[in-house]
């Protein structure tokens, strides 16, 4: 009998709520329910509209936002509600990498300074610090001689190499990428992707890859989850995902992808959403997706979908009560 291995990261119903704006005002269900695993060496793209709860899910993940509700088990051990105290040794195997690259680097820290402060945090002296800061500008592709520079000295694409190599700096098994590339020119994009598959390759890396470009999710990930109003209501094999997706909130997001065939394009149905997603602080009842599903009923109207097994024999799972056939 084979057992299946566990997973890097385990998340199970993690909600997030934040207070309303007014004092008597209902709380904004930032995440609501959402459960997927990790596997170590792999890559999970979290995908959907902005504000759908991506950034936040992986803040708690890296318990820079503590969970209102469920749980995050990180090798075993769930690490929902640790301490501050207790998470130090943690923090090491989980690190992060911020969407806009220049906000999340101290402009009055050189590199050195801020590459080298995560090892200083855990134990390291400040000649060992320096010399591996050095090693990993090489590793990332930045030139060692320019470790005294400041942020502002670098481009778009240096600056985010920067945050990756200090992302990396205390060796960790899982990085948590919140829209890496979405602040970079579509020519730095690319060299940016490129450089986290190496090093994934080299480090045995396993990533969160959070985006809203469905074209990059799909050259970098294993495995796709979309989520929409806090919720994922699709998630599975990137191949099956893209090739015959589910839901209709996933096709309609994958009709927006350009397609390099201009007659392609031309030929293929373009889905158009109706509206705006509704309010976190009011989502509407039964199925969040309805008021905008071209599919709705009446049972999507009082009843949420659970996410389910979409076709029998596959992995892939689907919250709706009238998904796409195969």
């Amino acid at each position: 009998m084979t057992t299946t291995p566990q997973p890097l990261l385990r998340v199970r119903d993690l909600a997030m709520s934040f207070p309303g704006r007014r004092a008597r005002s209902a709380p904004v269900r930032a995440v609501d329910g959402v459960s997927f695993d990790v596997a170590a060496g792999e890559t999970l793209g979290l995908v959907g509209e902005s504000g759908c709860g991506k950034s936040t899910t992986g803040r708690m993940i890296v318990r820079l936002l503590e969970p209102t509700a469920g749980s995050v088990t990180y090798d075993g051990r769930d690490i929902s509600h640790l301490s501050q105290r207790e998470l130090k040794p943690l923090r090491k195997e989980l690190q992060m990498v911020f969407q806009d690259p220049h906000s999340s680097l101290n402009p009055r820290q050189t590199v050195a300074r801020i590459i080298s402060d995560p090892l200083m945090v855990q134990g390291s002296s400040a000649a060992d610090a320096r010399k591996r800061t050095a090693e990993l500008m090489e590793l990332v592709g930045l030139i060692p001689e320019h470790i005294d520079r400041y942020p502002h000295e670098f481009s778009g694409g240096q600056a985010q190499r920067i945050g990756i190599a200090r992302s990396l700096a205390t060796g960790p098994r899982l990085v948590v990428a919140d829209e890496p590339v979405s602040a970079l020119d579509v020519s730095v994009q690319a060299q940016i992707v490129n450089l986290m598959g190496r090093l994934q390759q080299e480090l045995g890396l396993a990533y969160l890859f959070i985006a809203h470009d469905l074209s990059v999710v799909k050259r970098v990930c294993d495995r796709v989850a979309v989520m929409y109003l806090g919720r994922i209501v699709e998630i599975g094999p990137k191949e099956r995902v893209y090739a015959a997706p589910a839901h209709p909130y996933t096709r309609a997001l994958l009709s927006a992808v350009p397609l390099p065939d201009p007659a392609a394009e031309r030929a293929r149905e373009r889905i158009t959403l109706l509206g705006d997603p509704p309010s976190p602080a009011a989502p509407p009842p039964g199925c969040s997706f309805h008021p905008r599903c071209p599919k709705a009923q009446a049972i999507c109207r009082t009843e949420a979908p659970p996410l389910r097994v979409a076709t029998p024999g596959e992995t892939r799972q689907v919250a709706c009560h009238f998904p796409e056939a195969a």
